[in-house]
């Protein structure tokens, strides 16, 4: 029976080569990933006179966090697999067996490895990441995309800035129902092309419909401050209810502590928070995912049997990997569209994977 007592010498030797193949699988998938993204900018700014390859290059840098965030976890698992293929075909695993150790506690530390990654990655990077992906974006809707409108949300309520043809307009209201589509309390204000003030109007209610706002008992304030009442009105407008809610900050530049301040105030002025809320809870269990990968890894790679069968069970991880990614995707998008609880969203995919992952090493360890 194999002894309960885990050897320290060899946990710590196992997480240093468990944790240098992790990170270098990330630095060589990172790299290549950012030279595709370079040559993708380049398409994608083709033709454009007032875009060079440096501001190419800061907005490839930019952008990196986001899209590191996002292989990390193969990253995991292609450095799992080959730490584990490499353990086995050097009779290491074998020789920590025949010393008393169990399956577990040769996956003990790399588990904690992975768990104190996870942690890291929200707590630290996943901030950093938010405000790099922020300024990339900034950077992509006025150079790539020309768009000028802005909104924002607070606990004073709605700021809408819009472009119009004779300047813009920044819309403010007090509440919200019918996520985002009326307005209560509503002033509007109306600058020139130079930034000077031309206008202004209150009303009751504000109704967005197909191409404007439908003003309920609007009080139009000219320059020189005289009053115009009138029982409804309509102001022109490109805003549907669908960019109003695609306007606010996206999920991935908010870090991950100023979330749950975030949704509870969207939550208060009226609007949706589900893609913020699933994407906090997919976060939360990111550390849970990192540890699927690893015990998908050492599912197929610590089989121990003939050589030829080594390559299959390899491509076998990596494909069950990949499917697992591909499910977790799926089941986001259930509950994006509120299909299912985005808690279930969010933490199916990691624990029905652990529960099947440590099921298979039970099994293999029985013989």
């Amino acid at each position: 029976m194999p002894s309960l007592k885990l050897s320290a010498t060899l946990s710590v030797y196992f997480a240093k080569q468990f944790t240098m193949y992790v990170l270098c699988m990330f630095i060589v998938i990172t790299a290549v990933v950012f030279l595709i993204d370079i040559i993708e900018l380049l398409r994608r700014f083709a033709g454009k006179d007032n875009v060079n390859i440096i501001l190419v290059l800061k907005m490839a840098a930019l952008k990196a966090p986001e899209i590191s965030q996002k292989i990390f976890p193969f990253s995991v698992l292609f450095g799992s697999t080959m730490f584990f293929t490499k353990m086995v075909k050097n009779q290491e695993f074998t020789a920590a067996q025949s010393s008393g150790q169990s399956i577990w506690q040769f996956l003990l530390p790399t588990l904690f490895v992975v768990i104190l990654l996870g942690f890291f990655w929200i707590s630290v990077f996943n901030p950093v990441s938010s405000v790099m992906t922020a300024k990339y974006e900034t950077i992509e809707n006025t150079t790539l995309r020309n768009e000028g409108n802005a909104l924002s949300v607070s606990s004073g309520g709605l700021w809408i800035r819009e472009n119009i043809d004779t300047g813009h307009s920044i819309l403010h209201s007090r509440n919200i129902s019918e996520n985002g589509d009326i307005l209560s309390s509503v002033t509007i204000f109306i600058f020139d092309n130079h930034d000077n003030f031309n206008s202004r109007i209150d009303a009751k209610t504000a109704k967005l419909v197909p191409g404007h706002w439908e003003l309920e008992h609007p009080i139009f304030i000219s320059r020189d401050g005289i009053p115009l009442k009138k029982k409804n009105s309509m102001l022109p407008t490109q805003l549907t209810p669908n960019n109003i809610q695609d306007s606010f900050a996206s999920p991935a530049t908010m870090s991950f502590w100023d979330l749950p301040e975030f949704i509870s105030l969207l939550e208060k002025t009226g609007f949706s928070a589900v893609k913020h809320r699933l994407h906090w809870h997919s976060l939360l269990a990111s550390p849970l995912l990192l540890c699927a990968m690893v015990l998908i890894a050492a599912t197929f790679s610590l089989r121990t049997g003939r050589r030829n069968s080594n390559l299959t069970w390899i491509l076998t991880s990596l494909f069950f990997g990949f499917f697992l990614y591909f499910m977790t995707d799926l089941v986001y998008a259930l509950g994006l569209s509120s299909r299912i609880p985005e808690v279930l969203a969010a933490w199916t995919p990691a624990i029905v994977t652990i529960l099947l992952g440590a099921a298979s090493l039970i099994h293999i360890e029985d013989g």
